[in-house]
This record gives structure tokens, sequence and C-alpha cells, in this order.
């Protein structure tokens, strides 16, 4: 099957779905692709908490005092062009999905406003504290579902990007039910595939974020940057069994109640790691990168929660007073065996976000010609740290840029689609046997648990080398010709491409992560702790002749317009 469009959209989370409605706005015809359902898939739609914007509705604010926190949680590795486009572009943004009645808080007429970690004042917006991201998924459906320009298709997994005389012209994908080859002509192509925390056993994202734009964009040609900068969220449930709610879902009551982290001895610990990362009415909330370490290191002493963590105890709330912050909440914990009131739960880090990604300038456009990036999957606003609530921002911010520059590229006559360009994509599909190997879904259960044990929040030289090798033997194994195993509908090519995928991507992450020889934000070496002024600079990684190369790049500075 063959396909034409004026721009292709890689991925239909929060950042893909606005990167389509803004090329639709600029006149361009749109496919939005994605391998899972239409706006029901990634991580936006998954976000139960705040997004952050300086809205200034309840407390004095301007965007600039937003990018000054975004830069320091960023260790000194921002793009600061990206961060301030961010920064500057996010209250247009919230107010336009205001305008499509999203249903922001409110309070006495004001769109409401909670203070985060990292923040100098509040910040943050929210619908309320479980449903910001499935408010926000549901809000951009309903625009797509107002549009005539935009062909959505669902079950799509793309297998690579088309480049032709260095410019991108389209992609090759598989349609997972049927296991047929689809090849999509596209005079741009928008890459909001989201981040790579599948790569690790316990994590927060949906089962599609393995990291697929960042394959797809290496072997384009693009580059990589900050890949060995991965978020763990410290405190993702743990214990006692959770069904049916989302395991990170505990911060934004931790800050808005005062919840307090305790050891196995009952006792806070907060306070003994804090330095700069402290609130101004004296308590203590870590930012995402200090907790995860706090937390690792009282496991590490012994002073662990029986699962292994660290308690979050909400004992000390009366309980009408954690009704009414919870709401209905609180029947969905009992209904779990949980009672707040009378009980701590358990928590601990969890791969929740990845501040690395595709290289881009401040069009989102990357180093090839025509292929853009936005959301999770872009690399460099965030340097070594993601100030909270900037994820959702950044979807729906970097989403629309893409969008309207991969639509203006469009309308101005770009490379045409080019059939030699896709045939290494279909040949290799084409070329997926049947035959003795490997298997492949227990191969990702085992890479999974490689990336969580050796290249985790916490790294050392022996584990990083340990993880290279066995990453090396991994791709070996999997070989160069895909498997398969029926006609029509194939897990087993499916996972063999995934593999494919996360291997290269993993990679892309041990190699940068072994080169860094001090611990700066969320890459914490404990061979060598300390930020170390040399490293203040960006590792880029790229693929040449099917082997990946590391450089370094200065951070770069000045701010660009929104």
């Amino acid at each position: 099957m063959h396909l034409e469009t004026d721009v292709l959209v890689i991925g239909a989370g929060g950042a893909g779905m606005y990167a389509a409605l803004e090329a639709d706005r600029a006149g361009a015809s749109v496919i939005l692709a994605d391998r899972s359902l239409i706006g029901r898939g990634g991580a936006t739609v998954m976000a139960q908490m705040t997004v952050a914007v300086a809205l200034g509705e309840q407390t004095p604010d301007h965007w600039e005092y937003h990018l000054a926190d975004t830069l320091t949680a960023g260790r000194g590795l921002c793009d600061e062009r990206l961060a301030a486009i961010l920064c500057e572009d996010g209250p247009r943004r919230i107010r336009e999905m205001d305008d499509w009645k999203v249903g922001w808080a409110r309070e006495d007429g004001h769109i409401k406003q909670a203070q985060a970690p990292g923040h100098d004042r509040p910040r943050c917006v929210y619908v309320d504290f479980l449903s910001t991201g499935p408010a926000v998924s549901r809000t951009l459906r309903t625009q797509l579902n107002g549009v005539s320009g935009i062909r959505r298709i669902g079950d799509l997994a793309i297998v690579d990007i088309a480049v032709r005389d260095g410019e991108a012209c389209g992609a090759v994908a598989l349609h997972v039910p049927t296991g047929r080859i689809v090849t999509i002509a596209a005079r741009s192509v928008v890459i909001a595939t989201g981040g790579l925390t599948r790569l690790y056993r316990r994590n927060s994202a949906s089962s599609n974020m393995g990291g697929d734009g960042y394959a797809l964009a290496l072997r384009a040609g693009a580059e990589l940057i900050d890949m060995e900068f991965v978020q763990f969220f410290p405190i993702g449930h743990l214990a006692p069994r959770l069904v049916g709610m989302d395991p990170i879902m505990w911060d934004p009551f931790r800050y808005k109640l005062g919840g307090k982290l305790l050891n196995s001895e009952m006792q806070e610990f907060e306070e003994g790691y804090a330095s700069a990362d402290t609130r101004s009415d004296g308590n203590y909330v870590l930012t995402r990168d200090l907790a995860t370490y706090a937390i690792s290191k009282e496991v590490e002493a012994g002073r662990g929660s029986p699962a292994g963590g660290a308690y979050l105890s909400f004992q000390h709330i009366p309980e009408a007073d954690i009704r009414r912050a919870f709401g209905p909440v609180v029947d969905r914990l009992a209904a779990n065996g949980i009672d707040l009131a009378r009980q701590p739960v358990e928590v601990a880090p969890i791969a929740h976000y990845h501040m690395g990604g595709i290289r881009v300038d401040d069009a989102l456009q990357t180093k090839i010609a025509g292929l853009y990036a936005c959301g999770e999957a872009v690399g460099g606003a965030n340097g070594a740290n993601r100030l909270s609530g900037n994820a959702i921002t950044e979807a729906l911010v970097f989403g629309a840029r893409a969008g309207r520059h991969a639509a203006l590229r469009a309308s101005n006559g770009a490379v045409a689609w080019s059939a030699e360009a896709a045939r290494p994509a279909v040949d290799l599909v084409n070329s997926a046997t049947r035959r003795d190997a490997p298997n492949t879904a227990a191969m990702i259960v085992e890479l999974q648990a490689l990336m969580a044990e050796k290249a985790g929040p916490f790294r050392t030289d022996e584990n990083l080398r340990i993880a290279a090798d066995a990453l090396a033997r991994l791709t070996r194994d999997i070989g160069e010709t895909p498997l398969s195993s029926a006609d029509g509908f194939d897990p087993v090519l499916v996972d063999w491409l995934d593999l494919r995928n996360m291997l290269l991507v993993a990679q892309s992450v041990v190699l940068p992560a072994l080169a860094r020889t001090e611990s700066r934000g969320a890459h914490q070496r404990e061979d060598y702790p300390g930020l170390d002024d040399s490293w203040a600079v960006n590792q880029l990684v790229s693929l040449s002749d099917g082997r990946l190369e590391l450089s370094r790049s200065a951070p770069v500075t000045g701010r660009g317009a929104a």
C-alpha cells in the first residue's frame, strides 16, 4: 500500500496530535500515524499531574522566571534557545487549551496554579491531580475530530524514514494487524514518538515507548543529544499492590499535603540530602534527581522499607483533609486495601522521562532537511534534569512549532518521494524468515533487567561496561535478518523490530554514560561523585557505517523567539 501526504507525523500522543493540528491549520495535508490507538498511546494520556507555565494568574510571574528555574534544573546543559521557546510559548498553548475547554482547575475566577519542586513560585496548572493528562489527550482528540485534513492511522509501526539526497521524503511502515508493508510519501516528517522508558524493567510509560523515534532518527542520519540523562521518578508506587491507578500518582499529593518520606526507622530523611533544593517555607521537597538519590541511599544503608523503597506517609494529616484533597481517589485506594490515614505506602524510583533525544534547531528540524521532532523525542531543552511540570508544556509547545514549520516546508515544494530510498526498509521486512532463533520477547525482558541493574539511576564504570558488552551480545544474537512466525499478524516480527530499535537506543544511552566521568542531574556516577566543570558539555551520538559515534558540543546559549 502506498500513501501520500504533505506532512507525516509519527506518534499520536500529545505532541503528535498538536503537531498534526498545527500543520493542518497551516494548510498542509497530514497523516497522523501511531502503532497504537490515536491519542491513547504515549505519555501524555498517562500523565496525572501538573503543567508548568508562567500564567501569573494567582501569583505574579513571567516566562523568564520559569526559564531561570528550567535552566537551574538542567544543571548547565540546557539548550537555552529551546528552553526559552518552551517557557515563552507555554502560556499561549495553555490558554488555547483553555479555549478548547480542557477544564483547567480554577479558583476565584483564575486558573489555579500549584507549587512544584524546583519552581520559585506556584506555577503549575492542572485539571485535577489525577486527570490532567487524560483531559489534555481527550481535548486534542476532540479537536482532531473537527478537522478533515488529517488522516489518522493506528496500528502502524514505522520501520524507517526514507531519505533522498540528504532530505526526508517519507517512511516505510508495517501495518501490524495484517503484516502489510505501507510506504508513505511526505514532504516533511515529524517524529513525535516519545521517550525510551520501556528500556527499563520498572517504568511509568506506555508499552510503546521503547525509543523508536531515536532509532529512526539515528538511521536517517540525525544526531541524538544528552542520551545519558534518564529521569527516574523518585516515588513510583511499590507496595501494597495497586490496580488500575498510575504508579506515579503520589508526587502532587506529597507536596500539596506535606506527605513525609520515611525510612524503615520511620524517620524523615529528605533534609539530610537537601542543598539548594528547599522550599522557602522550610519544607524540604527535593527535586527528582536528589529524591531518587536520597531513597536509593537509604535503601543501600539498610534503612529501606520491606519491599525495597521508602515509606510515604500521610498519617499526620487529618482524615478529613486527606479526603478533601484526594476526593474519590480515597475510595479507589480503599478498594486496593489502602487507608492513607492509618498506613503509609511504599515507594521507590521508577524510570519516568528522558531528557535526551533528537538534536534539533529552533525550528525543531534535525540535521536532515525535512525531518522534525517534538515532545519527549526532542533532546536539549531540559539539560541534565527536567523541571517538574515541563513535560506536557514541552509536548504542546514543541508539537505546535514542529507542525507549523513542517507545513511551511511542505508548502515550499520540498523533495519528492523516492521508492529507491524506501527499498532497504521494504527489503528488510520482506526478508523476515522463520528459523530457530532466540526468543525475542524474552530478550526484551533481559534487556530491561540489564538496563535497570547496570545503567539505572546510579552507575559505575564496571556496570556500564557489563551493560555495553551484554548489549553487543544481544545485538549479535538477533542478527540482521528479521524473524517471522506467521503470515498476517506476526508478533515475533514486531518483537524483532522493537528489539532492533531498543538495542540501538540502549547502546546510545550506555555509550555517553560511560564517557561522562562525573555526576550531574539524572546521571549519577558512584565512582565519580560531584560535578566536574570540564563536563559542562553536551554529548552527541550519531550512526556511521552501522557504528555509534560519540562527540561533544558546548551547550547552546542565547534565547530563541517563540
